[in-house]
């Protein structure tokens, strides 16, 4: 690896990403920031999911079309323009507009021309970037975050997410993967880079207030997208009845719940209190008398990676989880694995059990625990890898 990372320069990303960029900073946020502030003459587009008004109305939200292209909110050590972020919209369903992945592709390749970005390389997280990829001819990196190709979908997105994942796998420049077992599991097709997550354990350890919104006594908290594929909320369920009376299951993240769902939670007693902005994460878990991971065990999320792995591991409370990727595989003494049928009542304990103090993974024994600043440099290293030589001038 270059020592001297702020000497680093170019190249110009353009990132397909699973998600938006916005106060929930996930993998790509970290590893984007932190490469825009060591390459100082480096920009980025970051490419959206699709606006979709006709999927919202089916959902009961406001529609609204995608918001363009537009410069991103001030990042920390990033100058001004150097993040562009882009929402494309989709108007109709693909059945209707078969056409329209291209359409779209065709949008991005326009808006990159408009910033004037110097020879790109494609970073794609979201396996519909296949698409983009194939129709702008950019040298690309597939970064395999999830293993959507095992999650539970219908049978026409299935499909296109099969497809989308096995063009880039076999026409990407490079494969990144965050977890072991996606490494595994790509290994017969083509050699991978395992770039794992992390987290800024600094952050995470400096001591802040109490959050208001924290329910008052003992209170088990999980960090993260509410999303089906991952959470058990039967499960949740179960736990927050098992705490009557001893604490509060409380659910802090972006909510991706069906309505019912979230309302069966609620009448079981847990706290759903919603997205809170990155740099507020770190008093949840710091105040939590312990640190759950009531995730379904399944194909799927034995891909992940957890960012929460690293994040509640930083701050040296507690934690109980499933025997899930990550947390069953870990050696560090705080985390207790329970299988579904003990996890309830594996909480109440960790509630009920006065825990010793707050320790760090080195005092407690466990693995080191990866930064982002590391993480970055290896993804750095990678897109380096990425980009073919310039062409020698005659």
């Amino acid at each position: 690896m270059n020592p001297a990372r702020e000497t680093v320069v170019g190249p110009d990303l353009v990132v397909v990403s699973l998600e938006p960029w916005d106060h929930v900073w996930r993998r790509n946020q970290h590893l984007v920031a932190g490469l825009l502030r060591e390459r100082p003459s480096a920009r980025v587009l970051f490419v959206e999911p699709v606006g979709d008004p006709l999927h919202a109305i089916t959902r009961g939200a406001w529609p609204r079309p995608g918001r363009g292209l537009r410069p991103a909110p001030d990042v920390e050590g990033v100058g001004p323009r150097r993040l562009w972020l882009l929402e494309p919209t989709k108007l109709l369903p693909r059945r209707v507009a078969p056409h329209g992945d291209e359409r779209r592709a065709a949008v991005v390749v326009r808006a990159a021309r408009r910033l004037g970005l110097a020879r790109p390389v494609l970073w794609v997280n979201d396996p519909y970037g296949a698409t983009l990829a194939r129709v702008s001819g950019w040298p690309t990196l597939y970064d395999v975050t999830d293993d959507w190709t095992a999650a539970s979908r219908g049978s026409a997105e299935s499909r296109r997410v099969l497809d989308g994942d096995r063009y880039l796998v076999e026409h990407a420049a490079t494969v990144t993967v965050c977890s072991p077992t996606l490494a595994a599991r790509k290994a017969d097709a083509r050699s991978v880079v395992l770039v794992t997550n992390g987290v800024d354990v600094e952050r995470y350890r400096r001591p802040v207030p109490r959050p208001a919104d924290l329910p008052a006594g003992g209170t088990a908290v999980y960090v993260g997208t509410l999303h089906a594929d991952r959470l058990d909320v039967a499960l949740c369920e179960e736990t927050a009845r098992a705490l009557d009376g001893v604490g509060t299951l409380v659910l802090v993240g972006p909510v991706a719940l069906e309505r019912p769902d979230v309302d069966r939670l609620r009448r079981a007693g847990v706290a759903v209190l919603g997205a809170r902005p990155f740099d507020e994460v770190p008093a949840y878990l710091q105040h939590a008398e312990a640190l759950v991971v009531p995730h379904v065990v399944d194909e799927f999320t034995d891909s992940l990676d957890p960012l929460k792995l690293y994040e509640y591991r930083a701050v040296g409370r507690p934690v109980v989880s499933t025997p899930v990727a990550g947390f069953r595989d870990t050696s560090d003494p705080r985390v207790a694995v329970a299988g579904r049928e003990d996890f309830a009542a594996a909480v109440r304990d960790a509630l009920t059990v006065p825990a010793p103090a707050p320790a760090t993974a080195e005092d407690a024994g466990a693995e080191p625990i990866p930064s982002w600043t590391r993480q970055v440099a290896l993804m750095s290293d990678v897109v380096d890898a990425v980009l073919p030589p310039a062409p020698t001038p005659r």
